[in-house]
């Protein structure tokens, strides 16, 4: 049997859906499993006011896409497991309610919860002045604009192979006249039954002159994962702290703080090694190596990975940040100089890909490490004590 297709938004059709519910009922013919399910609705009130929430239900894990916010996934749960961190920012923020230039540019903080948001894609990093570039994109904002662009293209596939599959697509535009065009397609893809989800992206420069390109992934991670004695692996060749700053724990990086008073951000960038299909994995365990996070990313298109660390109390957001991406969050002029942004011709793109899992028992947990510590083995792993020039 062929794929079935929902479209839910298409502005160039003016086609809008703005509540459906997808499940055995309305499609019997999908799948054998009864108790997965996709429903689309909008919320209402406060900073939420028209913000739209795709409930996405495999049986065993759901997650919560907001198309609103350039496709981002709010939180999620695997059975009794939450996914995501608690926020200051408590529900999901419309777009309109957020200006990301106020306070000096930090304004994107204020729509900041997702449990995985994108950073780009014109700009990642502080904000500031790049003298460089395009003039009309000189004035840079905290990680960029696609994280509150809503989507103007949304649909759903349900591909009854390999025991079914739910797809959720979406595309964003981020761009002005006489600036970049670029264009953002994302699908959030995940089997029934399953404990994983996978996103690939695709950015096109649909624009008629070169345009240049940054984008991160935000992965928000709190408890159950995050708690006193966690431990991070990633296999890597090289690391650097960000700034002196993340320098003062340096030796200490893979093992977190329960929530602290006055704690400090602190950030790390590895250079990752892949295994042999070209992917790397990224781990984050709670205290007792029983639960895992789980980030798997292909390197060839993230060749740049961001360790966040801010273990602050839990109510000022305690939470980490595992961060593939195709540069590091500096300032955009740092990464033009070191040859991390990407410069797109005329109808050219480029593609990423990563996977996130939920690992819930020791088993499953060990044996990822032992990959990563077979990985690791493969090269030595320079750590550099301070900021290294090569790196921010």
């Amino acid at each position: 049997m062929k794929p079935t297709q929902i479209l839910f938004t298409d502005v160039s059709s003016q086609t809008w859906i703005e509540e459906q519910r997808l499940n055995a009922e309305s499609h019997p013919e999908f799948s054998q499993q009864t108790d997965w399910s996709i429903q689309k609705r909008q919320l209402h009130g406060g900073a939420s006011e028209g913000v739209d929430l795709i409930e996405v239900n495999n049986g065993r894990l759901k997650l919560a896409v907001l198309p609103t916010r350039g496709m981002g996934i709010w939180n999620g749960m695997l059975e009794d497991l939450p996914l995501g961190w608690n926020s200051p920012v408590k529900s999901p923020v419309n777009p309109a309610f957020v200006n990301l230039s106020e306070r000096g540019g930090l304004g994107w903080l204020s729509g900041f919860n997702e449990l995985i948001c994108r950073c780009g894609l014109i700009s990642n990093g502080p904000p500031g002045t790049d003298a460089d570039g395009n003039p009309l994109e000189s004035e840079l904002t905290l990680h960029g604009r696609i994280a509150n662009t809503p989507a103007h293209y949304v649909a759903v596939e349900l591909d009854p192979a390999d025991g079914g599959w739910l797809r959720i697509t979406g595309r964003m535009s981020e761009g002005m006249l006489f600036g970049s065009q670029l264009q953002l397609e994302s699908t959030l893809e995940t089997q029934l039954g399953s404990e994983s989800f996978t996103i690939r992206d695709r950015v096109t420069n649909v624009g008629a002159s070169e345009a240049e390109s940054e984008l991160l992934y935000h992965i928000n991670v709190g408890a159950p994962f995050l708690q006193a004695g966690a431990q991070f692996a990633i296999p890597f060749e090289e690391m650097a702290p960000r700034d002196p700053r993340a320098a003062e724990g340096v030796t200490d990086y893979q093992t977190y703080l329960g929530p602290t008073p006055d704690y400090a951000e602190q950030a790390y960038y590895f250079q990752p090694v892949a295994d042999e299909q070209g992917v790397t994995p990224a781990l984050l365990s709670d205290s007792t190596g029983k639960l895992g996070f789980l980030v798997e990313f292909k390197k060839a298109g993230l060749p740049c990975f961001t360790l966040w660390k801010n273990t602050q109390p839990e109510a000022a957001g305690f939470v980490t940040g595992l961060e593939p991406g195709i540069n590091f969050p500096n300032f955009r002029a740092t990464e033009r100089e070191q040859g991390r942004l990407k410069g797109l011709k005329p109808g050219e793109r480029y593609e990423t890909e990563f996977k996130v899992s939920i690992l819930n028992n020791s088993d499953s947990v060990d044996a990822v490490r032992q990959k990563i510590t077979k990985l690791t083995q493969q090269s030595p792993s320079v750590i550099h004590e301070s900021p290294h020039p090569r790196f921010s």
